[in-house]
């Protein structure tokens, strides 16, 4: 120990490198005498795992005294890998593609997948569940075309060979730092039972840093690669090591730990079990040593002798059963013997799953994978320990985790066909991976209470264990299907005949599980969902690896594998019907869905005789067996009807539930194709005539078969009668009609059930895939030959892009069938067969008369139409029997007689498939016709029906008499004639009573016998009891049964036409020479007549004789005349139509009275004016109008005037806005940086201009002046909408109460003052009150003014000094009612924002701040309103925005606020404006800072200043009068900031010429005049022009002309004229004039006064001209200029900024998007957040300002509000539009709620992929995308979207 002490001492590189150079001599003894020291020390397992120190010196020693990062450069630069083999963990976004791979589990890591040539392939991105490796460069796995550039030039293959001293030091390191690591796992593992999950997290935690170094070893390529698995796979090592020497008890002690659990692992050791095994074999053959010690008697702790011991009846039959069928599994001793370990790598894996596969470990193991012999060895250990993973797996809490682990290491290794086949061969694999899944599944076996409950020997699994309900089995079950996709080693399976007994015998556990019992009496308590596990286990477990098996038996040299399969599943299903105890009744009121071994037998003949040319007769059992084994499908097709008609409602929802997963698309082919394909066979071998009395016996309908008007139904209820009935011919129907296995090929099964999806409703691309079923017809389109997906799509159905309707409700790209497809291939038998609910199949119908309507072929309500069927395959013949027997006939033909005669429980329906089975009949006639067979019958009761069985021959059978057994009650009993009196009627009775009595029952049971050649005895004993005593002694129905006879006179086709009558309501509807006329054309689509039109004429085409029966019957019409004795049910019938046509006719009364009601109301909700549109706003209104304004209110719905004390108001929605701060100078939408490269700047919005502009001022100028100087509320500012419904303000606050005492869960908060309009529920915060106007004046506020321009300058400034009409009256009342609410409406508006966006001045709490925030709600307003009517009023009218708009209510409410403050008149800009003021320089105002000067103020925001603070109504004059006064100073603030823009050589050459024309006659009205004087006022003594002019000439590069200035004059003055114009509209009700772009500054001009109104061509209109001075133009422009001029303190540029304003904004856009969502993926999803560096799990865009954050991510919360939720508030004053990275959709957060809107993005086919679940790729939808950019312009989020929630700041 001493001498290893020292080198510890020294620095850790240098010992390396001495020791390496040590190493690398010849005689190495001492250096590796001392490396061992050092490494005892140093790697000292007593050492707490979580010292670094030792990792610290391996690195070193490793690297041999380098650096490690430089070591590990050096190894890589020697990778000779050829693959990819990255690994990755759950979660990782991979790729697959279909068209490369050749397993179907082959995918790829972004890297590769965008270095490799895809274009055109069908792939898609995923995000892996469990986890996966890269395939890249593996050509087992994909082909090679796939490859990337770097793994298809193979770069690893020409790597130089690696020196050897480079490694030496790992080869000599690594064994001990692996056999550290073993040590740990040994020494921290505690038994399960004891161990607490968190103890096996602890030390694994503590491990983390090791096991991540053995990671980055597998990184650095493939030399360190080989390395290590000579290590791990050494055997030699690991004896030397693992032992733990003698001397060192601690390892002495942790190798027993190892070995207890070794043997706790269930799986016994060889000592104990098998001595006779030699023990030592080489690894080759004992690398498979498949440790299943689950002989004789199992380990102690195995479920499954647990299970025995609960279970004492059945306990030891079941408990033998099981050990007997298992031990004929073992062929070999060797899968007996247990684990042992013989190198590192078996021992790793084996801690791997004690540990419950920890992550880090699996990459570890799977790192390695490239490396070849590895792989290999990997393989067979993991194939060794599978039993072992079993156990491990079952006992897991954490099942799920450990599964995804699982299949994340068996997916690598049984993916790839070369190697499961090794695996197969040397270690059998599937003899170990069968015997496992059996040993799985008999932990949870129960007794099968199917059938004969007491004797049942069959057992079936559990489904409400752990084990099914979570899924457990479905690793296995999943390397299972993955190896069996294989064909060599699907081959040995089915080669291996003990293997196919084992596996049926597994099959048999799923035969007959979650067996349902009809409740008959009360409700079941407790609905169980054990379905959901038992649908899944059979699918996944039975149906998949079937599925798997038969792809590889698709060919003639195949033929013994399926002789082999069908005679296993025989023997199998043999040994069930024993096992339970079946002789030939079900028992009543059981169902089981899953039938796994008739399903095997069903596919399996299908395939044989599909592909493999195999004789269908061979494959057949005898009549028996078929008997047996058609009983439980059709036992399931009735119960399907029971389900439907309500048999089972006791049983609660999930029975539901069962019969429509049973039906639906993902196991419909695995389901009920096969057992209705095993029906058709049972049908075509036997009898048809027993088959089709089993069938309405099964349906429980036979009592309802009688020609009888009344009958006793001891088993269903009358009303269930009905649909029983329905469901049975429906049956039938789908039996004799369907052909999907019965010689259709593959594109034409595909097309059906295309048609059949695509006719029930238009489909999107994703769900039609998903529609249809998988196994038959892979999507892919891989098959050779067969027709692709989407080329069948597209010869069925057009595209329909989507569209986007005004409500803004996004529709996706949906496909509907073609009009042919339509007019020929509908097929409602298909449909019927394929609806999991039952309104889609009326959905079909309704979609398929609306399109006969449309195309004028039909316009009543058609029937199903009759499709024409693919002819059947020759083995299948037999099937036609059952149309051409005479127990169908007969039941046709009461079913026709009933329907003729009205008897009760029939319908349309029925008839429907009554006429659909003889037309099916007449399609499909039987050849040969053989007569010697029908002798042998002959004597048999009922042949005096029907003379043969063919349906030609019997239509036109006349039948006369029929007996029938009747309750007393009945009309055939009362009315009865003594026989006596006529004796042909007596002699007729005679002869007919002994034939025409017809019963199912019985002639099912003769037939049964008959077949069966029993002793009659023996059978009655059997069979008999049963029936007569529930048949014919109902319980509880008094009334006697009597016999009867009925006298008919009728055949088939008399009926036929009789309906045909009965349906046309015309006597006489089908006349002698009807046939000659037939059109046969139009006889396709149509309703019942036409169906039976087109029966009547193929019987008359197909036989003569009947042609000349339906001329007899026709020529013969007269009334239909029943007969006698049921004249009253006749009556009856002629009422109740009459009864009917009356109730129709109030009907349809009622019907047009609600209409119109509704019409009525309509129109009202929807005209509901704003008020003020009737009263100021009609221009028309010069007769006085004396009444005053009358409001509706919509909650009490009276309507009166707004008053003081019971005011009105409107309801609005108050929001905060930054829409127009987003505005920029450019009209082009900034773009959304995609790499880092690109950046977007928010300097140039609206917004941060005003901002800066308002600093500036603040800075110079007296804060009260700046404060009246500009407008805030750019950003944040208030936006008020209406709905234009009104209501009275006490009543608003009742309904208030009302919501708030509603529990209903709102999308809105009451408490926070929302609400929805009660009228037309649209979304709202407050009210605004209305003022009590009267509209009496109304005249006189308009009339035109002929007064000077100083008189009316003059009364301006004197209505300013006034105090307005309001504050009058408030002085009188302090309170009312109104004043209260004004105020708080003022308190709401102030709330909707944040405080952020209304504190400008420099003491917050200052009257200025709130006077400006006051007139920036007009402005904003204002300013929306003109955004929404696209930025310029050019389009006029008084729009529907005017309709809905608020602005007037709003004016006078801020009105009224603002007269609160006085402006003080020593600085009222009203006299700035109108007079030229002394200079007072004399006064000492030093001190205090100067106004803002005229140039450099908003003349906007003086405008909304001076109409509010007036006293109100304004008259109109007046208001003209401030406008022209303000259009003056906006002219000359145009003129100054032109002026600076212009070169100082244009400058003077402007300014001479202008001088030139100064005394010219209209010179106050030119623009070159003022411009020159302007130019010369501020260009005296300290200029403003004199900062950078050698700047200014090199941007003007354009010369100015007099066009270019007066257009930019121009441009200049319109924001403001279209402000005024706006704002005249609302407040007198003028009507905006539509004009031309051009013609838009002239046309304002005139309607706001300052042209004369007559329209001059627009090329004249100059700006100047629009000038009226009110005192000399030049003074005035002296004045302002001087103002400018005179600020001493303030540099010239900071002037020049202020003078320089441009008012004109573009509309806002949000961010330009990318076409391809991918660009915007693959640069976001892996970025790092700004502000907290990680990669965020849910990553959002800002699709406003292109911000990055954090969705819901906790590491960005500030102050308890998550990262999304804070940049809406401060990016759109709490809204923000959000797109999330990874689910590729936009959420929309609006203040407290959030919705999600729907995607920008859209797939080829036009579909979203929300959450990027199908991975195809995306583009731009422009259309959305200007949807959702306008529904944010407009503020329409509220109303539009409908599903909103409360999102608690977590977003």
């Amino acid at each position: 120990m001493m001498a290893a002490s020292q080198p510890l001492r020294r620095d850790k590189s240098a010992t390396a490198a001495h020791l390496k150079a040590d190493l690398a001599r010849t005689d190495t003894s001492s250096g590796l005498r001392q490396l061992q020291e050092l490494l005892d020390v140093v790697l000292n397992p007593e050492n707490p795992a979580a010292d670094t120190e030792a990792l610290d010196w391996c690195k070193c020693l490793i690297a041999g005294g380098e650096g490690f990062e430089e070591f590990c450069k050096t190894v890589r630069s020697y990778d000779n890998a050829t693959l990819c083999g990255l690994v990755w963990t759950a979660n990782f976004v991979a790729y697959r593609c279909r068209t490369c791979g050749i397993s179907p589990c082959m995918s790829l890591c972004a890297e590769c997948f965008n270095n490799g040539d895809h274009t055109g392939h069908d792939f898609n991105m995923f995000r892996s569940q469990a986890g996966g490796a890269c395939d890249c460069g593996d050509g087992n796995v994909m082909r090679e075309s796939g490859f990337c550039r770097r793994h298809r030039l193979r770069t690893g293959e020409n790597v130089p060979s690696i020196p050897r001293d480079l490694l030496l030091m790992s080869e000599m390191v690594l064994p001990r730092f692996i056999l550290c690591i073993i040590q740990y796992l040994r020494d921290g593992y505690v038994e399960q039972d004891t161990a607490a999950e968190r103890d096996l997290q602890k030390v694994l935690q503590q491990l983390e840093p090791q096991i991540s170094f053995l990671e980055e070893l597998t990184k650095m390529g493939g030399a360190m690669r080989t390395v290590l698995t000579k290590i791990l796979t050494n055997q030699q090592t690991f004896k030397e090591l693992s032992m733990g020497q003698e001397e060192n008890l601690y390892a002495k002690k942790n190798y027993d730990k190892y070995l207890s659990a070794l043997k706790n692992s269930g799986l016994v050791s060889v000592e104990e079990k098998a001595q006779g095994a030699t023990a030592d074999v080489s690894v080759g053959a004992e690398g498979g040593a498949g440790a299943l010690a689950l002989l004789g008697t199992t380990a102690p702790g195995s479920p499954d002798e647990s299970s025995k011991e609960e279970d004492p009846d059945s306990g030891q039959s079941v408990g033998q059963r099981k050990r007997v069928k298992l031990s004929s599994s073992t062929k070999d001793p060797r899968i007996i013997e247990s684990l042992k370990h013989k190198c590192f790598l078996e021992e790793l894996l084996f801690w791997t799953i004690k540990y419950e596969f920890p992550q880090k470990m699996v990459t570890f193991l799977l790192n390695m994978l490239p490396d070849q012999d590895y792989k290999i060895t990997f393989t067979k250990t993991f194939v060794q320990h599978y039993a072992f993973i079993m156990k491990t797996l079952m006992k897991s809490h954490e099942s799920d985790t450990m599964s995804n682990r699982i299949v994340h290491i068996s997916v690598q290794l049984f993916s790839n066909e070369e190697l499961a086949r090794h695996v197969t061969e040397e270690c059998q694999l599937l003899d170990i991976m069968v015997t496992v899944l059996l040993y799985m599944m008999e932990s949870c076996l129960i007794k099968s209470e199917l059938q004969d409950e007491e004797h049942s020997r069959h057992v079936v699994v559990n489904c409400s264990e752990a084990l099914l309900k979570n899924n457990t089995y479905w690793p296995l079950v999943s390397d299972f299907i993955n190896i069996l996709s294989h064909q060599s080693v699907a081959k040995k399976f089915l080669e291996d005949h003990s293997l196919l007994m084992l596996w049926m015998s597994f099959v048999s556990f799923f035969q007959g599980m979650n067996l349902n019992k009809r409740e008959l009496n009360e409700h079941v308590e407790f609905e169980s969902q054990t379905y959901y596990a038992a649908f899944a286990a059979e699918l996944e477990a039975c149906a998949q690896p079937m599925w798997g098996l038969l792809t590889h038996c698709k060919v003639k040299e195949t033929q013994e594998y399926t002789k082999t399969v069908v005679r296993y599943c025989l023997e199998t299903l043999q040994i069930w019907f024993d096992a339970i105890g079946f002789i030939d009744e079900p028992s009543p009121n059981q169902v089981t869905f899953h039938l796994p071994l008739h399903r095997y037998y069903a596919m399996f003949l299908s395939k044989a005789i599909k592909c493999q040319g195999l004789d269908l007769d061979s494959l057949l059992p005898d009549q028996e067996m078929l008997m047996k084994i058609m009983v439980h499908p059709l036992q399931i097709q009735a119960s399907l009807s029971e389900i439907h008609s309500n048999m089972w409602v006791r049983n609660g929802l999930q029975i539901k539930g069962q019969a429509m997963t049973y039906v639906q698309s993902h196991f419909c082919n695995s389901m009920i194709d096969p057992d209705i394909y095993l029906l058709q066979v049972c049908a075509s071998r036997l009898d048809p005539d027993y088959f089709i009395s089993s069938v309405f016996e099964r349906f429980k309908v036979v009592d309802l078969l009688t020609m009888a008007s009344q009958h006793q139904n001891a088993v269903l209820d009358s009303e269930q009668e009905r649909p029983m009935l329905e469901g049975a011919l429906t049956f039938l129907v789908i039996l004799t009609s369907l052909r999907i296995h019965l010689g259709m090929t593959d594109d034409e099964i595909l097309r059906s059930e295309m048609v059949s999806q695509l006719c029930m409703n238009d489909r999107t691309h994703s769900a039609l895939l998903d529609l249809i079923p998988e196994n038959p017809n892979p999507k892919s389109g891989i098959v050779p030959g067969s027709c692709s997906f989407e080329e069948m799509l597209s010869a069925v159905a057009d595209f329909k892009a989507p569209v986007f309707e005004p409500g803004g409700s996004m529709q996706q790209g949906m496909y509907t069938p073609k009009a042919e497809v339509w007019e020929k291939e509908f097929d409602p038998i298909m449909v019927v067969l394929r609806t999991v609910y039952r309104r889609d199949v009326q959905s079909a119908m309704d979609r398929y008369s609306a399109f006969l309507k449309q195309s004028g072929v039909h316009t009543g309500n058609p029937w199903p139409p009759y499709k024409e069927r693919t002819p059947l395959h020759p083995c299948y013949k037999g099937l036609i029997k059952l149309l051409h027997c005479k127990t169908l006939h007969i039941v046709i033909f009461t079913l026709l007689y009933k329907i003729w005669m009205d008897h009760q429980n029939m319908s349309e329906h029925v008839l429907c498939m009554v006429l659909y089975l003889i037309e099916l009949g007449l399609d499909n006639q039987v050849q040969d016709n053989k007569e010697d067979e029908e002798p042998c019958i002959e004597e048999h009761c009922h042949d005096s029906w029907f003379p043969g069985t063919n349906l030609l021959s019997n239509l036109h059978h006349v039948i006369n008499f029929v007996r029938v057994r009747v309750p007393e009650t009945a009309p055939e009993v009362k009315r009865e004639a003594p026989p006596s009196t006529s004796s042909e009627a007596s002699s007729y009775g005679q002869n007919l009573r002994e034939a025409q009595v017809f019963s199912l029952v019985a002639e099912r049971r003769r037939k049964f016998q008959e077949i069966i050649n029993r002793s009659n005895t023996e059978a009655a004993q059997v069979v008999r009891p049963k029936s007569s005593s529930t048949r014919w002694v109902p319980p509880g129905t008094p009334p006697q049964l009597v016999t009867e006879i009925l006298e008919i006179r009728e055949s088939m086709l008399s009926l036929l036409i009789k309906l045909h009558q009965k349906m046309s309501s015309r006597q006489n509807s089908l006349s002698a020479s009807w046939l000659e006329d037939m059109d046969t054309s139009r006889h396709a689509h149509g309703d019942g007549i036409t169906a039976i039109e087109r029966i009547l004429t193929k019987a008359a085409t197909r036989s003569c004789q009947i042609k000349r029966s339906i001329q007899d019957i026709c020529g013969k019409v007269c009334p239909p005349v029943p007969p006698k004795k049921n004249s009253p049910t006749d009556k009856k019938a002629m009422d109740k139509e009459e009864r009917r046509q009356r109730a129709r006719e109030r009907q349809q009364k009622l019907l047009a009275e609600f209409a119109s009601r509704q019409k009525s109301f309509m129109e009202t909700a929807m005209d509901v004016e704003p008020p003020d549109t009737e009263a100021a706003m009609d221009l028309g209104a010069s007769e006085v109008m004396e009444s005053e304004v009358l409001y509706d209110c919509v909650i009490c719905g009276q309507s009166g005037p707004s008053t003081e004390d019971r005011p009105t108001g409107l309801v609005v929605l108050l929001q905060a806005s930054s829409v127009l701060g987003h505005r920029c100078k450019n009209k082009e939408a900034k773009k959304l940086p995609t790499s880092d490269e690109e950046h977007i700047y928010p300097a140039d919005t609206c917004g941060v201009a005003h901002d800066v502009r308002l600093t500036l001022m603040q800075r110079f100028f007296k804060d009260s002046s700046c404060l009246q100087s500009v407008s805030i509320g750019w950003d944040g500012g208030v936006y008020v909408q209406t709905c234009g419904h009104t209501l009275h303000i006490d009543c608003h606050k009742s309904y208030m109460e009302s919501l708030r005492n509603d529990q209903v869960l709102q999308g809105f908060s009451v408490d926070k003052g929302e609400f929805t309009c009660p009228l037309c529920r649209q979304f709202a915060n407050s009210v605004l009150p209305c003022r009590p106007g009267r509209s009496t004046e109304a005249g006189a506020w308009h009339a035109p003014t002929n007064k000077k321009m100083c008189v009316l300058v003059k009364e301006v400034e004197d209505l300013q000094d006034k105090l307005g009409l309001f504050p009058v009256s408030f002085t009188v009342k302090p309170e009312t009612n109104l004043s209260k609410e004004m105020e708080l409406v003022i308190k709401d508006i102030k709330n909707t924002t944040q405080k952020k966006y209304m504190d400008y001045g420099k003491n917050p709490a200052s009257p200025d701040n709130d006077f400006l925030f006051m007139y920036s709600v007009a402005r904003t307003n204002l300013e929306l309103e003109l955004v929404h009517r696209g930025g310029n009023l050019c389009s006029g009218g008084a729009s529907a925005a005017a309709k809905r708009s608020c602005l007037n209510q709003l004016f006078h409410v801020l009105a009224m606020h603002m007269r609160l403050y006085s402006i003080d008149s020593a600085y009222n800009p009203w006299t700035r404006l109108t007079q030229i003021t002394q200079n007072k320089e004399a006064d000492s105002f030093d001190d205090e800072r100067p106004e803002v000067p005229m140039l450099f103020r908003d003349v906007p925001s003086l405008l909304i200043i001076f109409v509010l603070t007036m006293p109100q109504p304004l008259r109109k004059e007046h208001f003209t009068c401030v406008v022209k006064m303000l259009y003056n100073l906006q002219f000359i603030q145009a003129v100054a900031a032109l002026s600076t823009r212009l070169s100082p050589e244009e400058r003077q050459a402007w300014s001479t010429s202008g001088a030139l024309k100064k005394n010219a006659a209209n010179a106050d009205t030119s623009f070159e005049v003022l411009l020159s004087h302007a130019i010369g006022e501020l260009s005296t003594d300290k200029g403003v022009y004199d900062v950078n002019a050698e700047e200014t000439s090199m941007l003007s590069s354009s010369v100015w002309s007099p066009q270019s200035i007066e257009f930019s004059l121009q441009q200049f003055c319109l924001p403001f004229l279209r402000l005024s114009c706006l704002l005249q509209h609302h407040l007198y009700g003028d009507n905006l004039t539509g004009c031309s772009e051009e013609e838009e500054f002239s046309s304002l001009a005139v309607c706001l006064g300052l042209l004369p109104s007559a329209p001059q061509p627009s090329n004249t209109v100059h700006s100047a001209s629009c000038l009226e001075w009110a005192v000399s133009a030049f003074d005035s422009v002296t004045q302002w200029c001087a103002e400018v001029r005179g600020l001493t303190h303030m540099q010239a540029e900071q002037s020049l900024t202020l003078l320089d304003q441009d008012p004109q904004w573009a509309a806002s856009r949000l961010l330009q998007l990318p076409d391809n969502y991918n660009i915007i993926f693959q640069y976001y999803h892996r970025k790092a957040c700004t502000s907290c560096k990680k990669v965020p799990k849910d990553p959002a865009l800002c699709l406003v300002c292109g911000a990055f954050v954090c969705l819901k991510g906790v590491c960005c919360k500030q102050q308890g509000v998550c990262e999304c939720v804070s940049h809406s508030q401060h990016c759109g004053a709490a809204t923000g539009i959000f797109l999330l990275i990874n689910a590729s959709v936009i959420i929309i957060i609006r203040g407290h709620r959030f919705c999600l809107w729907g995607s920008v993005y859209l797939d080829a086919h036009g579909e979203e992929d929300r959450d990027l679940r199908r991975g195809k790729p995306l583009f731009l939808c422009e259309e959305r995308y200007r949807v959702l950019e306008q529904q944010w312009v407009s503020h329409t989020f509220d109303h539009i979207n409908k599903r909103w929630g409360p999102h608690y700041n977590g977003l």
